[in-house]
Order: structure tokens, then sequence, then C-alpha cells
């Protein structure tokens, strides 16, 4: 599949970090590294999967996480003398912590811009294109590794389904695009969920496909997608019926 798909607001590694943190409810101060490490590593997968060129700092981090991994198996030295060890976590701890404090100052920030922008009303030559417009992560939004998750999801149900041999065709990424138009069209909105069992083959391909189709018409905001809260189901709209 030579289809790819950029995303102008492409996560970095340590929010992939602080996203798997908050899914597991696990303390950023303690965090259990086996199983965050094992997950990183499940989500890198899959997004190469997806053609979602994963950059060399995703890489570079999930070498980290392995050696820290490593670090917290090995025994420890049998010293009468009571010495302090140095936690392995403890700089990317902080890295994270320091991470996460700019990013919510970053999004105060925002927010604050956007109440300004209402009581500030520019002309319209400054107003930007909707092409070139940034996409702000207002409450209720959906982050890159919010669809992934609820990929990796469906994903593993498939896994779990008796396997029949099916020659199914070929299934592009405009052609999903048409169908994924035409079924949130037919509905006003659906569930991420919803979407991907009434795809026509559910096989590997046509669902890698439909979730590229989805990420290409979020690109191009013919569509829309929200969660009530954190973590739960992912839903589509069109862009004029979300009020």
């Amino acid at each position: 599949m030579s289809y790819r798909v950029k995303l102008q607001n492409f996560e970095g590694p340590l929010d992939l970090l602080l996203f798997l943190i908050r899914k597991n409810e696990v303390d950023i101060y303690n965090i259990p590294i086996a199983l965050i490490t094992r997950q990183y590593l499940e989500y890198i997968r899959i997004m190469e999967e997806l053609d979602l060129e994963v950059a060399s700092e995703f890489i570079v981090m999930a070498a980290t996480l392995i050696r820290i991994k490593a670090q917290m198996l090995l025994p420890k030295p049998n010293v009468e003398e009571e010495i302090e060890e140095i936690d392995p976590r403890q700089e990317l701890v902080e890295r994270l912590l320091e991470y996460r404090k700019y990013k919510e100052i970053a999004h105060e920030l925002a927010r604050q811009e956007s109440v300004q922008l209402l009581h500030f009303p520019r002309s319209a030559e400054s107003i930007p294109e909707v092409e070139d417009a940034p996409t702000e992560r207002e409450a209720g939004s959906v982050s890159l590794f919010d669809l992934v998750a609820a990929f990796y999801d469906v994903m593993k149900r498939l896994e779990n389904q008796p396997v029949h041999r099916v020659i199914a065709p070929e299934v592009s990424v405009e052609e999903q695009m048409d169908f994924i138009v035409r079924f949130i069209g037919d509905r006003e909105q659906a569930s991420f969920t919803e979407l991907m069992q009434h795809v026509h083959v559910p096989t590997r391909a046509a669902l890698v496909a439909t979730f590229m189709a989805l990420l290409e018409l979020i690109r191009r905001r013919q569509v829309l997608v929200k969660q009530p809260r954190p973590f739960a189901e992912i839903w589509i709209f069109r862009p004029e019926v979300n009020n």
C-alpha cells in the first residue's frame, strides 16, 4: 500500500508516553515500566503498519524504555552498606513532567488567544485560509493516539474471531474515503467501532485502508471526530451537524 498520510500535528514520543500513563491510570512518579514499554512498542508497530511515518524520535524513546526496563531487572548488589540507589526511571519522569507542564502552558495560551479573538474581530484580510488553520485540541477532541488506540481495539477483536479463507478484493484509501462519507451522510454521526464493523470485507488490509481514509478526511475537514470523555468511544460527525 503506497498511500501515506501525513499529519500536520503529529504528536511525539513523550505525547505517546503521557497518553499511555493516563490510559492505564498509573502514577507518573512510579511508572510500571514493563507494562508501558510493552504497550509503547505495540503502538509503534501499529503506527508503522498504518504507514504513519514513525519518526526516529519514537525509535530512540523505545530504546530508552528497553534500557530502563533492563536496568530495573538487574539484581541489586548485595552489600552491607546501605547505598542510595538512583531510580532508572527518574530522568524519564523529569522529562515527562517538564513536557507536560509545557503542554499545559501552551494549551492555556491557545485558549486565551481564542477568547481574545472573540472580543477583537479581525479583518477579513487577516483571517487565515481554512486549509492552513491550526487544529486545536479542545475539550472532547481526539488525538492521533486516541484513534490508534481505537484501531488497536478493533484489530484485537478481529484476531479473536474465527478465521475463514476469503478472497477479498483489494480496496484503496480513496474508495474507503467515499465509503466513510456515504456512511456518515446516511447517519449524520457514527461511532468509530460502528464504522469499522460495517467495512464490507473486514480484512486487515481493508481496515487499515479505512483507518487511513478516516485520517485523510479529518485532515481535509470533511469529517470531525470527538470523544465525550477521555478514552471513551470516538464519534465521527459531518461538520455541518456537529454543534
